[in-house]
């Protein structure tokens, strides 16, 4: 058998393995009846005041082991997620009830106003069992409501409850063994890939599919607690009433908590485990609204094509059509864009920075496009924790080689050939926008850690940032810049006069018309941002990264479409300073995200609570606003570029 042949069965058993394909990191895990099962902590969360902070930091059980950290990838600690192991154990298949888990010491003064704190801001208790999140339900006028997690407590008639009593329900599936030969079909297959069988594995095993939670607030006998230990049976029975509360926090006092465990056989299969999760309350999405920006979108390109084609080719089929002695004559009497055919390829002011944001500009776009479309393809599933963040900061790193050519040789271009100061715009493009994303996460992590939160990026993953940034990121720009330098630079159809021609005045200022382009790929994104915005703050699973993907190309092609629209309307009138009009026409969409993101935070978030949360709400709103601005802008002004070469290319004056 060749190599090919071997990869292609491979591939065919990876894909068609009985329960069809399993996301990178999350394969089945079989238990035997009575295996240990362990519960994982993640950090308390609120939507309240989005600062995550960890479990232990409230005065809950501590397991005997002592606390450890599970381990995590970059990604889960620049989220702020910090998973613990739990004192809570399950054995498979094993009901259990009325377990006693430890009593807190005494209620401190200060531990008594946390926990008050951390009810009034509707903190919830996340925890992990076989990498699936706590699921809760609750009635509410009849419709049964998911949530994830359960809240620390509750506050009824001015007297605070604790949950202490957890009641834990595990759906259960019969593990299936997959063998690889009933896979790949009868005959030689066979003999070419032995079914492996593992030891032991003829036990009847079974796979973790569902993990609910009922919180309940209970009254604990002290005089039965006393002798126990953890994991003992408490001796009286408890009635666990998720509507009563009846365990009020008092100063002094210590706390008891308990908790019970039922096991479930269940119809839902592994791969679907996670559809609860992903049917959360509001995620149906609106598929209608999606299809309604596609017809926008492809209303818009229509009347674009036709715009170019009727006016451009008009233009040019006209000239070309005359005779020597008429065109002479109509040179003299040219309109529009021909007129500034000795002033189009002007260097624009400030050309450097131009060159850096370009760069980065596509750097950002490069990095989202392939990060959504792994996305899309089932890479980076909500079931492996932080991978979306770590695929984009890898992503972008290996970029910087994209970053440092385009930003170098535009520089090239615009300077007609000369290499001088190529390292520098190099370097700059590769300090530009890392830079300004540390300047605001540096500002907003003080904020972190003066609240104590584990939101804030401990000090050593800081560390690690930057070494990805000065050993990774600047020497591979550095890279792109020299293939750039090396690179033949574009060159002019038209020569550029040594004096610049006057531009008329405008019957209405240029940056109106710039500024009012933002609203049309506005339009294409603004029903995406919602679920965006939702998941980011709201804590629910965004997963269709498919409609993100269409979202994201429709809205390249509107950037392209309008800052080409703008850019012909420029040169129209005389004014051939297009360079950066073309770049902030389809820019100026960021302004429009910022303005919904305050309008998402006045309106959606009424209750995000104090100045600190606020402040990280539109410090993270800002520096997305500024990635969308460099990548948009990027987009239009090189459509612009490119139609601005080929327009006078296709026509010939001397």
């Amino acid at each position: 058998m060749g190599h090919v042949e071997i990869w292609v069965l491979t591939m065919c058993v990876i894909f068609q393995s009985g329960y069809g394909f399993y996301l990178p990191g999350s394969y089945p895990h079989k238990y035997v009846v009575g295996d240990p099962l362990s519960v994982k902590v993640n950090s308390l969360t609120s939507i309240d005041t989005e600062m995550p902070f960890s479990y232990y930091s409230l005065p809950f059980c501590k397991p005997k082991e002592g606390v450890k950290d599970s381990a995590e990838n970059l990604g889960e600690l620049l989220m702020g997620d910090r998973i613990e192991n739990s004192p809570y154990k399950f054995k498979m298949y094993v009901n259990e009830s009325e377990i006693f888990l430890c009593q807190s010491k005494k209620v401190s003064a200060d531990d008594f106003k946390l926990l008050k704190k951390r009810i009034d801001e509707m903190y919830q208790v996340n925890l992990i069992l076989d990498n699936l999140p706590a699921i809760r339900y609750t009635k509410k006028e009849g419709f049964m409501l998911r949530w994830t997690g359960y809240p620390v407590g509750v506050k009824v008639q001015n007297v605070y409850y604790l949950f202490n009593h957890l009641k834990f329900k595990v759906l259960i599936h019969k593990y299936e063994e997959t063998s690889v030969a009933r896979v790949m079909g009868t005959g030689d297959a066979v003999e070419v890939m032995p079914t492996v069988t593992k030891e032991g594995s003829d036990m009847p095993g079974h796979m973790v599919v569902g993990f609910e939670v009922v919180p309940c607030s209970v009254v604990h006998d002290g005089n039965l607690v006393n002798k126990l230990k953890m994991y003992e049976k408490y001796q009286s029975p408890i009635k666990c009433d998720p509507n009563a509360v009846s365990m009020p926090i008092k100063e002094g006092e210590p706390i008891v908590f308990t908790y019970e465990v039922a096991f479930e056989e269940s119809d839902i299969k592994w791969p679907s485990r996670w559809d609860a999760y992903l049917k959360m309350e509001g995620s149906k999405v609106h598929w209608f609204s999606i299809l309604n920006s596609l017809m926008v979108i492809t209303f818009l390109a229509g009347i674009v094509l036709v715009i170019f084609l009727r006016t451009v080719r008009r233009d040019l089929t006209r000239y070309e059509e005359l005779d020597k002695e008429s065109q002479v004559q109509m040179n003299e009497e040219l309109s529009g864009w021909k007129l500034v055919v000795g002033d189009v390829f002007r260097a624009p002011s400030n050309p450097a920075l131009l060159c850096i944001l370009i760069g980065d500009g596509v750097q950002i776009l490069g990095m989202a496009i392939v990060t959504i479309l792994f996305a899309a393809l089932g890479f980076m599933s909500p079931a492996s924790r932080g991978t979306l963040i770590t695929g984009m900061l890898f992503f972008y790193l290996i970029l910087g080689i994209a970053a440092g050519y385009v930003a170098v040789r535009l520089w090239r271009t615009i300077g007609c050939g000369d290499h001088k100061g190529w390292i520098s715009v190099a370097w700059k493009a590769a300090c530009f926008f890392p830079g300004i994303a540390f300047l605001i996460l540096t500002i907003l992590n003080f904020l972190l850690w003066g609240s104590h939160s584990t939101g804030a990026i401990p000090f050593a993953v800081f560390v690690i940032l930057l070494l990805l940034w000065f050993c990774i990121s600047v020497p591979l720009t550095l890279v792109g810049g020299y293939f750039g330098a090396k690179a033949h630079h574009i060159e002019y159809p038209v020569r550029t006069n040594q004096i610049p021609r006057e531009i008329p005045a405008q019957k209405y200022p240029s940056w109106l018309l710039v500024l009012g382009a933002g609203t049309l790929p506005f339009g294409t994104l603004f029903i995406e941002l919602f679920f965006i915005m939702s998941s980011i703050w709201m804590g629910r699973v965004y997963y269709v990264f498919g409609f993100l993907f269409i979202v994201l190309i429709l809205l390249v092609v509107v950037c392209a479409e309008v800052s080409l629209v703008l850019t012909y309307m420029h040169l129209c009138v005389e004014d051939w300073k297009w360079w950066w009009k073309s770049f902030f026409a389809s820019g100026s969409v960021a302004i429009y995200i910022f303005l919904y993101s305050i309008n998402y935070l006045i309106f959606d978030l009424k209750s995000l609570s104090g100045p600190v949360s606020a402040t990280l709400y539109l410090g993270y709103s800002l520096f997305m606003v500024l990635a969308v601005m460099l990548a948009t802008g990027t987009v239009g002004f090189l459509s612009s570029f490119w139609f601005v070469h080929y327009l006078f290319a296709s026509v010939k004056l001397d």
